[in-house]
């Protein structure tokens, strides 16, 4: 069997998490790692490389997974890439996914390769779990609540403010409407009413916490329309006990098949480490536009369109006896 060959673009939690899942494929192999650093070490000792080597390994590489930020990073870095190879990105701003679409689509069409956007849980598996529960059940409501979890972007907004010294910040469900929609229900949910955010601030000595709890609830694009709570604890109490990014969260659906016959289909997660998980996915899907690029496939795609047998290591035939 000719293994995969994979290459990482970024190393940051992401690009790691991708490194550890290439490991447990038994069709994959990691070639290398591509980062605006230098000298970069690895955790498994596989290569790094810069960017400015990237093209030299056209014909060497499958697949290039992305693994930069999507605000600044995979806007630009995607469409560069899918020029010169088949390519999967986590993009996950989702207002401009339209956009980023078709900036990677015409990109690679014009290289003639295959490219993968937006895969990860969320876009990702939560998108596949929308589109089955709404095909499934035309009449009803769906949901999408986030956490309890981390987000890596709040908390960095928050040590950003004078007199914060580290923090984290927890988006966390409101259970209430959770028992709702799961008793069959369909209240009416925003993304601000469904959530709180609870932060954990550690601040300098001497500082105004009242300021700094003002600073953090008049944030706007962050805080301003959630409910938010704040504690202050020491970095010892922050170490100890918020230094992991967990993250997961929930899509619902209630609806009806005929007038009063309910029915709810949920899907959940719970992830010990955001990145790895996402990585897990980007590189079972790398798998899938591996396939896809090799039955001719070029442009743009999403999870939408690769058959779930593609991301797959087993033949049809073992997935008909096994899990179907």
């Amino acid at each position: 069997m000719s293994l995969i060959k994979v290459g990482i673009v970024g190393y940051g939690n992401l690009g790691r998490g991708v490194e550890a899942a290439v490991k447990l494929q038994p069709d994959m192999e990691l070639v290398g790692v591509f980062s605006r650093r230098s000298g970069l070490q690895t955790v498994s000792g596989v290569p790094s490389y810069a960017m400015s080597e990237l093209e030299s390994f056209k014909g060497k590489i499958d697949v290039m997974v992305l693994c930069g930020g999507s605000a600044t990073d995979l806007i630009e870095q995607t469409p560069m890439v899918a020029k010169h190879f088949t390519v999967i990105d986590s993009f996950d701003t989702h207002a401009r996914i339209p956009e980023h679409f078709e900036n990677v689509n015409k990109a690679a069409k014009e290289g003639g390769h295959a490219a993968l956007i937006s895969c990860g849980w969320d876009p990702g598996m939560f998108s596949l779990q929308r589109v089955f529960a709404e095909s499934i059940l035309p009449k009803g409501k769906s949901y999408t609540f986030w956490g309890r979890g981390v987000s890596q972007g709040h908390s960095d907004a928050i040590r950003r403010l004078e007199g914060v010294v580290d923090a984290r910040q927890y988006t966390v469900p409101r259970e209430e409407y959770l028992d709702q929609i799961r008793n069959g229900e369909t209240p009416e949910v925003t993304a601000q009413s469904g959530h709180l955010r609870e932060c954990y601030v550690v601040a300098a000595d001497g500082v105004d916490k009242a300021k700094i709890e003002h600073d953090i609830k008049t944030m706007e694009n962050y805080f301003v329309g959630y409910e938010t709570i704040v504690h202050f604890i020491s970095q010892e109490e922050l170490d100890k006990n918020h230094k992991g990014i967990p993250h997961g969260g929930f899509v619902l659906r209630s609806g009806e098949s005929t007038e009063g016959t309910r029915h709810v289909v949920e899907y959940s997660l719970k992830l010990d480490s955001n990145p790895e998980f996402t990585g897990s996915v980007l590189t079972a899907y790398a798998r899938g536009i591996y396939r896809l690029a090799k039955h001719g496939g070029t442009g743009a795609y999403t999870v939408f369109d690769i058959p779930p047998a593609w991301i797959s290591t087993h033949s049809a035939e073992e997935l008909r006896a096994h899990s179907l």
